[in-house]
């Protein structure tokens, strides 16, 4: 019976993982101070709280699986669930919202 609860609990207690995909690293590297810390806290919220962030600026479903958010006016980021059994997310663009992969 226990076993059977905490296996029921286990996935909300969970954290997702969030990588990062290679493309994105290097531009996360042209990101300017400001808008890189809003990223970094886009991050720790995908890790706590899964790829649904409702909270984020315009933040919206693209498709079954991938979504994306502003973090401010001029910049976006776009990520994907890549395994929702074992909660993996990637990121897969940060940016100008121009640029964006819609």
């Amino acid at each position: 019976m226990v076993d059977n609860i905490a296996k029921m609990l286990y996935p909300i207690f969970r954290s997702w993982e969030v990588n990062i995909s290679k493309k994105t690293s290097k531009r996360v590297k042209k990101l300017p101070k400001k808008v890189l810390v809003l990223f970094e806290a886009l991050l720790v919220d995908l890790a706590k709280i899964g790829p649904i962030q409702p909270e984020w600026l315009n933040y919206s479903k693209l498709t079954n699986h991938r979504y994306h958010c502003h973090l401010n006016y001029s910049f976006v980021a776009v990520w994907e669930v890549v395994d929702s059994e074992i909660r993996i997310l990637e990121v897969t663009y940060v940016g100008s919202r121009e640029d964006a992969p819609y």
